[in-house]
């Protein structure tokens, strides 16, 4: 069985996320969306939060489990027995990161690779960050991510 990883922390999950796990999801037998705990980035949502946000925006994709993770990827990996990470590119600027991190985990694990899914043009932008800045002016969310996360920044601000 091929088995693969989306990690990311997805504060919250976009349609962006959802294209490249989408399109992941067609390369192999299993996907798992690995949601990082991430606290250095101080998410908006808590872990738990963000993974049944995952689960229930990835529930049409029957090969896709969504999994919690707060140690280092490749020691996820192994734990999960899978030795690729499928992440999503966007602009120049996250090559770089992207470049970096996946040098760093060559180094740490050479069994594991990463393959990347350019992101089309309509999604090119689109970032967690964004999506939290104008959900948290009141704006209008729903175009960038799907109704159980736009409930869910609804909520979240109207309580703020």
């Amino acid at each position: 069985m091929k088995r693969a990883m989306t990690p990311g922390t997805f504060d919250p999950i976009t349609e962006g996320h959802l294209d490249v796990i989408t399109r992941a999801a067609q390369l192999v037998d299993e996907i798992i969306v690995a949601v990082a705990a991430s606290p250095k980035k101080k998410p908006l949502f808590t872990l738990e939060e963000r993974v049944a946000l995952a689960r229930q925006a990835t529930s049409y994709l029957p090969n896709v489990r969504v999994e919690p993770f707060d140690e280092l990827l490749v020691d996820f990996a192994e734990r999960m027995e899978t030795t690729v990470a499928i992440k999503g590119l966007r602009a120049i600027t996250d090559f770089e990161y992207e470049f970096q991190m996946t040098a760093i985990n060559y180094q740490i694990d050479r069994n594991l690779e990463t393959l990347f899914i350019m992101s089309p043009p309509e999604y090119m932008y689109l970032s967690s960050s964004v999506v939290r800045e104008i959900a948290s002016l009141h704006g209008d969310v729903s175009q960038f991510v799907p109704p159980c996360v736009r409930e869910a920044l609804e909520k979240k601000y109207a309580e703020q």
